[in-house]
């Protein structure tokens, strides 16, 4: 535990415990605000069919790119004023995106708020390692929860405030939660900046500072195979994810549902997310070997894909519970940044690598998802097709789930 959680146990934690969790609010927000009001903003923005699915792939593309900087970044400058960096772009996209009226302008600044929100993504797991390592499961499981509600909170609140105050002004106010985020980690290095010499002496560096954690990491994460293990498990799990944000209601409505009903069940899919972030960190910590959590996270997966392929239309509800709980596995991949590392260095080095790869595998899914069904004109050969990231999903996550550390795999420094 660092010198800062020691001298001040309360008022450090309890600030960067803030922090993180407005921090994980506004992960997902740039995203989600779109989606519920985007025939409005198309009406005035002018923005096509190609543009659009350009704007679907961006979110990916985004965490995957800067999701990959955000360790460089952090080596050079600091966890903490890389965050704020971040948090500061990610804000400003959105303000200056809610005010532009050109379909460039607003897919321009959507990657900056998106560029900011993948930095993000990496950073937060090598916080929790560094201000709570003996709180990992219960950090880990509240900022998951954050995330999860900055996934639906806009789906539920954006088109009710649009219709009082218009799209723009919607969209721009969710910049606020990215704003408040800075203000924690800033009050974390004035504080650290005022009792640095008393704290750490010369011969140390401030360990709520810019450099000591994230400083140094001395190995070739590409080297590790429980790095490439966790990506693995970390794409398979996102790519069913966002296939399922993206073809759920068209399947759905294809097999004979409402299109009311599509997107009811599409936020079924999402909510179900809450209480696996809840439950899931705090019991991985707790075992040796999470692995049964992946497996139960498989099973649910296997079971939804089948039911939704096989009888789409009849048992709609239980498919879609199995569904809805198949990506548990994604908080236990991010409790698996920390517990698999032994540094924060280690931990911002596997948390960019992870997420970098991750994020750039998982956004095929979808196109060849939909590749899929034009070549078919049935779900069919998608469903199997995901049965078998399924099959990837549990190969890389149990290699991820055995007991090891990054920093004894991940061979010498170049």
């Amino acid at each position: 535990m660092t010198a800062f959680v020691t001298r001040r146990p309360w008022r450090g934690r309890w600030i960067a415990l803030a922090g993180i969790v407005l921090v994980g609010l506004n992960l997902r927000i740039a995203v989600a605000a779109v989606s519920p009001i985007l025939g409005q903003v198309r009406a005035d923005v002018a923005l096509s069919d190609p543009l659009v699915g350009v704007l679907g792939t961006i979110p990916v593309a985004s965490f995957a790119v800067f999701g990959s900087l955000a360790p460089l970044l952090a080596r050079r400058f600091g966890l903490e004023v890389t965050l704020i960096a971040a948090m500061v772009l990610s804000a400003g996209g959105e303000i200056v995106r809610s005010a532009t009226s050109t379909p460039t302008g607003f897919l321009g600044w959507t990657v900056i708020a998106l560029a900011g929100m993948g930095m993000g993504n990496v950073l937060l797991p090598p916080l929790v390692k560094k201000y709570f390592p003996d709180r990992i499961g219960a950090v880990t499981a509240t900022y998951s929860m954050a995330m999860a509600v900055s996934t639906t909170l806009p789906a539920l609140l954006a088109v009710p405030v649009a219709a009082r105050i218009g799209w723009r002004l919607t969209l721009g106010a969710w910049s606020v939660i990215g704003l408040l985020a800075v203000v924690p980690w800033a009050v974390v290095l004035a504080t650290s900046a005022s009792n640095r010499a008393e704290r750490a002496g010369p011969a140390r560096r401030s360990p709520s500072g810019t450099r000591t954690a994230a400083q140094g990491a001395p190995g070739q994460v590409w080297r590790s195979p429980l790095a490439w293990s966790l990506a693995v498990m970390f794409a398979m799990n996102s790519l069913n994810a966002y296939v399922m944000f993206a073809w759920l209601p068209r399947i759905l409505t294809d097999a004979g549902l409402s299109a009311d009903a599509g997107g009811r069940w599409l936020a079924v899919f999402a909510i179900l997310g809450l209480p696996c972030s809840f439950i899931v960190p705090p019991l991985a910590v707790r075992m040796r070997n999470p692995r049964a959590l992946l497996y139960v996270f498989a099973a649910c997966f296997v079971v939804g894909y089948l039911g939704l392929m096989l009888s789409p239309a009849h048992g709609t509800a239980v498919w879609m519970v199995f569904v809805g709980l198949g990506p548990g596995a994604f908080p236990l991949a991010l409790t698996l940044l920390n517990l698999r590392t032994r540094t924060a260095a280690g931990a911002v080095a596997l948390s960019g690598f992870v997420q970098g790869v991750g994020y750039a595998i998982s956004g095929v899914g979808p196109v060849l998802v939909g590749v899929l069904f034009a070549a078919t004109g049935t779900w069919t050969g998608a469903f199997v097709f995901l049965l078998g990231t399924v099959v990837a999903l549990v190969v890389g996550g149990t290699a991820a789930c055995r007991p090891g550390i990054l920093e004894d795999t991940w061979g010498p420094a170049s």
